[in-house]
């Protein structure tokens, strides 16, 4: 955001505003669905999985990092459109490292990518 912010235009500052305001509800619908379905994490579960990083909260379901990741990516590259390589790997990387880490199942990675990209999708519909 701060590098979107250093081109000094209203385009970019109305993006960034557009990324801040989808990030906070996203936090919110995030949070609400991580208390709604206690889902805990795969190394809580199976002994044999080792975390590879500490987890920030207790529960597992949806990734918040994927969902994040995505839909900032949409928000970007439909404004972008040449960061799509770059922002659509490192989506992509943040997935995979959700479920390497052993902090993540696959559906909640899978529900995450799904819901960034409506929460995205719908956000640039809502706000051109």
């Amino acid at each position: 955001m701060i590098g979107l912010l250093l081109h000094d235009s209203a385009h970019e500052y109305a993006l960034v505003l557009k990324m801040l305001i989808t990030g906070a509800i996203t936090t919110c619908i995030y949070k609400i669905l991580k208390h709604k379905t206690l889902r805990p994490r795969p190394y809580q579960v199976h002994q044999h999985i080792a975390v590879g990083a500490p987890a920030l909260d207790q529960f597992s379901f949806p990734s918040g990092h994927t969902l994040h990741a995505v839909m900032f990516s949409i928000l970007v590259c439909a404004a972008h459109p040449d960061f799509i390589l770059s922002l659509g790997s490192f989506s992509v990387l943040v997935a995979i490292s959700r479920l390497v880490l052993g902090l993540h199942y696959p559906s909640d990675v899978l529900a995450a990518i799904g819901l960034g990209s409506l929460i995205g999708c719908l956000a640039i519909t809502i706000v051109p």
